[in-house]
């Protein structure tokens, strides 16, 4: 016994000081500025509606919007996959967590042999006196053992776990802000396609009216044929779009089915009349972009995968050290009958103290401290690159957003100004003032002002819900703290 001293003093001293070789995990500085470069602009821009970032498609105050991505959040399938892959490392969570832990388990067996009298054995066995060719065994134990963390590997190996863990989690809330951001889209590109309908179908019957009249003076002998002919035209460019237009209608309104987890046409009759564009509301707050760093689940996603890299190289580094084990073993054995099981006689027991040294394999070890460097080092990389990203994606939302309400007020006003001027040059065509080249013209232009306002106010609204989405808006996000032991 007293040669196993110095290991039990070796464990109980690893144990008590609680070392962890490897690297303890600091969450690296990211290149951010101070302020959003389109900030200012955005404070030119006031919205319909003050809204937060928690709950933003409120914001736009059409409870049909709130209440299907109310109904994507419960219903879509990516997010059904999302929350399977957080059940996952909550289970290797849990095997890390237990791999701390001492195991046990029972086992007991009862046999009974007959030996043959043929072999070798059974001669020589019956020839001695009393001999029973019929044998019984009873046995049961309660089996124990632990592995000493001298070292921290297996301490390691959880934190890389939780890691993964909370990656998972911050994956559901990335995939919930992408859910309520496509169903918002589909949504805003229903309405934005049926007003641009409502402006053909409209124009449409602008033509038809037109051509009644030019086929009435030609009738007449009050212009030529050739007007008859460029009417006609103009009417069959009008009528082309429409197809266009309900075909790209459909497509979105399927698109919405399939975010709602539900078949293409299940809500078709509710969208199928007509409602207004959604007006972006106004944001209260933005935030500096170091807000991004807690706000973007995508970047909690991208931080917490480096964190577990981090770990997995304590995890193989820890591979250069002894492992030091403990068993033990208590239970009961008779080959008499299960009678004398658990008497003084049948008693059992016996300890162990192992050791498992890598000593001849450094070479595999370091090869797998490398990988993990490798990983870590590609981890960080992807870190710093989707914190960039996130940056470009908030700019890039603040400038669309910004330029297209702009453009939506200036084309509202000139859509105004061409719609008299459309009924002048009428009126000028039927006293004679005007050529009916005029009047086409005037036509064409309103239509393609009033077709541009609605693509930019519909554009206008996507810019909106991209710049809430590029601002992590949607959650409650919550504070990600991790420690190295």
């Amino acid at each position: 016994m007293p040669p196993l001293r110095p290991i039990a003093l070796l464990v109980s001293a690893g144990v008590m000081a609680g070392c962890a070789v490897g690297p303890d995990y600091h969450r690296p500085d990211a290149p951010l500025s101070n302020r959003y470069v389109g900030h200012a602009c955005l404070e030119q821009c006031p919205g319909a509606t003050p809204t937060d970032l928690v709950a933003w498609w409120e914001g736009f105050g059409d409870p049909l919007l709130t209440a299907l991505i109310s109904k994507a959040l419960e219903q879509n399938l990516d997010l059904a996959q999302a929350s399977a892959r957080v059940t996952q490392a909550r289970a290797g969570l849990g095997a890390a967590n237990a791999a701390l832990l001492p195991s046990g388990n029972v086992n007991g067996q009862a046999a009974r042999a007959y030996q043959s009298l043929e072999t070798p054995l059974g001669q020589v066995l019956n020839s001695t006196p009393g001999y029973d060719r019929y044998a019984n065994a009873y046995e049961v134990n309660l089996n124990a053992s632990w592995e000493a963390d001298v070292f921290g590997g297996l301490r390691r190996g959880r934190e890389a776990a939780l890691a993964e863990y909370q990656a998972s989690q911050a994956g559901v809330a990335a995939t919930r802000l992408a859910i309520a951001a496509q169903t918002a889209d589909a949504y805003i590109t229903v309405r934005g396609l049926q007003a641009r309908l409502d402006i053909a179908s409209r124009q449409v019957n602008t033509q038809q009216a037109l051509l009644e009249k030019v086929l009435l003076l030609h009738a007449k002998g009050l212009n030529a044929t050739y007007q008859v002919h460029q009417t006609e035209g103009a009417l069959s460019q009008v009528q082309a779009t429409v197809p266009v237009l309900q075909a790209g209608l459909e497509a979105a309104m399927n698109a919405l089915d399939v975010m709602l987890g539900t078949p293409p046409g299940t809500h078709r009759s509710q969208l199928a009349t007509a409602a207004h564009i959604p007006v972006a509301p106004q944001l209260q707050t933005m935030g500096t972009p170091a807000d991004l760093l807690r706000r973007r689940p995508d970047l909690i996603v991208a931080e917490r995968r480096l964190a577990a890299a981090n770990a997995r190289i304590g995890e193989a580094i820890a591979e250069y050290y002894p492992k030091f084990s403990l068993g033990a073993l208590l239970g009961s054995a008779t080959s008499v009958s299960a009678g004398h099981l658990f008497t003084g006689g049948a008693s059992q027991s016996a300890g162990l103290l192992g050791l498992r040294w890598r000593l001849f394999d450094f070479g595999r070890i370091n090869a797998q401290i490398d990988q993990a460097k490798g990983q870590e080092a590609e981890n960080l990389a992807a870190y710093r690159q989707s914190v960039l990203r996130a940056t470009e994606d908030v700019e890039n939302a603040l400038s669309s957003l910004v330029n297209r309400q702009t453009q939506a007020t200036t084309l509202t006003g000139g859509e105004a100004s061409l719609s008299q001027a459309r009924v002048s040059s009428f009126i000028a065509y039927q006293k004679g003032t005007a050529s009916l080249i005029d009047v086409l013209h005037a036509d064409e232009t309103m239509l393609q002002a009033s077709d541009a306002r609605a693509q930019a106010r519909t554009e206008s609204a996507l810019a909106a819900v991209a710049l809430f989405k590029s601002l992590g808006g949607g959650w409650q996000p919550w504070d990600v703290t991790v420690t190295s032991r």
